[in-house]
């Protein structure tokens, strides 16, 4: 509850800097504990089990663990840790993703290239349950708004789509782990490509890196059906 100190805190990211980092910022400051730390989705949920948390700092492309990661990940939790305060920190640079963050009740993110004391004003705003976003998140959301409808209108579930497949998992991968049909996957990466004029995978994949959809810290070397053949 709000007014307890110190703020319990769970740190997750599948870099270890990252992780260092952010502990290490978050030491400074006496009323924040970190009580764990996770490197995946499988680990968050266990930790998240064992350990009394009240705000969760994570980032949002943990791929490759049992509960997947991004919306998928973060739906989970809410489902099973309802009263749970997230701060979001990541590398994305897409408003349809953030929206759909703040859409799914999660409201304070922050960029990895902004200064780190934004984490803690993040993490304080999560706590009380108010709205936070660091400059780059910001400008990410105003620029949204006045792109005066250019932007290519991409629904969450097929930005979803675009992120798995560029991070290396099939078509069946991706329809697994969203518990979707494999024809549904398939229409809705069709249907991006189309709005963003793209027609290779290649190119696909080239667009969710320069958004940072994919993680900057690295990507899959073996991507599914990474080739220039127009699909």
């Amino acid at each position: 509850m709000p007014g307890n100190f110190p703020i319990r805190i769970v740190i997750a990211d599948d870099h270890p800097a990252v992780v260092i980092g952010a502990r290490y910022e978050l030491s400074a400051t006496n009323t924040l504990a970190v009580v764990a730390t996770a490197g995946n989705s499988t680990e968050l949920m266990e930790a998240l089990a064992s350990q009394p948390c009240d705000v969760l700092v994570s980032d949002y492309a943990m791929p490759g663990a049992e509960f997947g990661d991004g919306l998928a990940m973060f739906t989970a939790i809410l489902k099973r840790h309802p009263n749970l305060r997230i701060v979001v920190m990541t590398m994305m640079e897409n408003a349809v993703a953030l929206r759909a963050l703040i859409e799914l009740g999660i409201a304070c993110v922050v960029s990895k290239s902004d200064m780190t004391s934004h984490l803690t004003m993040a993490i304080h705003a999560a706590y009380t349950n108010g709205r936070y976003l660091s400059p780059s998140m910001d400008r990410i959301l105003r620029a949204a708004g006045n792109t005066g409808g250019k932007a290519p209108a991409l629904s969450a579930r097929e930005l979803e789509v675009i992120r798995l497949f560029a991070s290396g998992l099939s078509v069946n991968a991706i329809a697994d782990q969203l518990s979707r049909s494999k024809k549904t996957i398939s229409t809705q990466k069709s249907s991006a490509m189309q709005k963003l004029g793209i027609e290779r995978d290649v190119d696909l994949v080239r667009y969710a890196i320069s958004c940072g959809l994919v993680s900057d810290y690295g990507y899959a070397t073996t991507l599914p059906a990474l080739d220039d053949h127009p699909r």
